[in-house]
């Protein structure tokens, strides 16, 4: 019926998991079923055919022809990264709670899923709610009003939907990060394009100006800015002048200001490959967190949405410590910056603490962190998760509670099989990629766990990602 790589417009009839709209093509027996990233029931939208089944299809959207008509339309600009930017919350939530609890069930073989559900919590702010964004620059600009390309630009906002090379313009406020950060942009843009170093050029993999990635505090008020360049040009760069105009459009809101030089040619903006020079400031942030604060670098893992990870990390804890006895040995896997684990030592205080993460930084963070919330029976690892489990046999039967928040991937299976070789009473896992979630949760549950309860925290709003809790209990 289609072939891959061909445009087709097609009206989206349904909702899948993921942000996944679904278009039903009759055919003599039944449909044909096409799967488009990011459209919504109602629009017509013109979709690029990625994957050719016998009986589906998957397309990447190129275009929305129509908006559905449950849409709102706002004064943000649309971006990529936020789809659902202009569909009403109750319909986003509806979508994305319908579709979650039937993926789930179905790859975790849970059929009493809904007797199990807890609740959907919604973030307190759908409006400017991240503390992190990554803006990009590409000589291939998108031009949004004429809808043409234009080549030799200077182009710095977000990657056109479907594409890796081209960029639009970010010329207005995408709703999504600081508004003020968001309308100064273009005063930005057009001081480095003055400077006459060219955009990154995706497809020749040549030019200088790469990312900007940017940090907020909510506690502060305060951004943490790290401009990625390649080392092509970088002798007539002027830092000192960079420097002088982000304080100048920023003034004392800008906590600090960094360098990266980064030459790997892929389409990476990874701090960690390359070389970091602080021009400015400190090269962190604090957060509060349920009363605590959190020193978060560029490079650590820290929830998005600040407010509502407080509604999860509540949530989760309250699993946690449910009919816990006290003098608990509890590990936090995964534990990025240790916000879990310490949250868990205030409102426990008898419990012995251990959180592991295989990104030193976020670790040193979370040892750092703890020092100035004065706790002490914490303690934090960088480790891979599995070979700490196989360097540490004394854990396994003295585990009271584990809590796990592994990357989008879910967990490595011999990881898992460690973690549950600990024998722990209790198994609280937090996913943001509630379908390996429910592939883990079908490994627990042969391996002797039972799902107790299950919600779902709402941390992207107008995207298609949300966030869940499983709470796990040995039978």
């Amino acid at each position: 019926m289609f072939n891959r790589g061909e445009l087709v417009t097609l009206t989206i009839d349904a909702f899948a998991f993921g942000g996944r709209g679904i278009a039903k093509i009759p055919t003599e027996d039944s449909h044909f079923i096409v799967f488009v990233d990011n459209a919504f029931p109602g629009q017509v939208v013109k979709a690029k055919i990625d994957v050719k089944r016998k009986h589906h299809a998957e397309a990447k959207l190129v275009e929305v022809i129509e908006r559905s008509p449950l849409e709102v339309v706002s004064d943000y600009q649309e971006i990529s990264g936020a789809p659902y930017i202009f569909v009403p919350q109750e319909e986003q939530h509806k979508a994305k709670q319908s579709s979650t609890l039937s993926t789930f069930s179905k790859i975790s073989g849970i059929r009493d899923l809904e007797q199990k559900f807890d609740e959907y919590i919604a973030s307190p702010s759908v409006y400017f709610y991240r503390n992190k964004m990554e803006y990009s620059f590409s000589s291939i600009e998108h031009d949004m009003e004429s809808g043409e390309d234009v080549d030799d630009a200077f182009a710095l906002g977000f990657k056109r939907r479907g594409t890796w090379w081209k960029v639009e313009n970010l010329n207005k406020p995408s709703g999504l990060f600081d508004k003020e950060w968001e309308e100064k942009l273009i005063v930005l843009r057009t001081f480095l394009k003055e400077t006459e170093l060219p955009a990154w050029h995706p497809p020749q993999k040549k030019g200088f100006f790469r990312h900007i990635i940017v940090r907020k505090s909510f506690m502060h008020n305060q951004l943490l800015v790290n401009l990625v360049t390649s080392s092509d040009g970088i002798k007539h760069f002027d830092r000192n002048a960079f420097v002088a105009k982000v304080l100048e459009l920023h003034g004392d809101r800008i906590a600090g200001i960094q360098h990266t030089v980064n030459d790997d040619v892929a389409d990476r903006s990874k701090i960690e490959n390359g070389q970091t020079k602080m021009l400015y400031g400190k090269p962190f942030v604090e957060e509060q967190i349920l009363g605590l604060t959190f020193q978060m670098r560029m490079e650590s893992f820290f929830q998005t949405n600040p407010a509502c990870a407080e509604l999860l990390y509540q949530k989760a804890i309250d699993y946690l410590l449910e009919d816990l006895p006290p003098n608990q040995e509890i590990l936090d896997l995964f534990c990025g910056t240790g916000t879990i684990a310490q949250l868990i030592a205030t409102r426990n205080p008898s419990a012995r603490i251990t959180g592991v993460d295989i990104v030193p930084e976020a670790i040193e963070d979370a040892k750092e962190n703890a020092h100035k919330n004065k706790l002490t029976d914490v303690s934090f690892h960088a480790a891979d998760v599995g070979k700490f489990l196989k360097e540490h046999p004394q854990y396994e039967g003295n585990i009271g509670a584990l809590i796990l928040d592994p990357p989008r991937a879910g967990i490595a299976p011999k990881t898992l099989l460690k973690t549950i070789a600990l024998g722990a009473k209790r198994i609280i896992y937090i996913s943001c990629n509630p379908s390996t979630q429910a592939r883990d949760a079908s490994t627990l549950i042969d391996a002797g766990y039972s799902l107790e309860k299950f919600c779902l925290v709402d941390q992207f709003p107008h995207t298609g990602h949300i966030e869940s809790i499983a709470k796990f209990i040995k039978i």
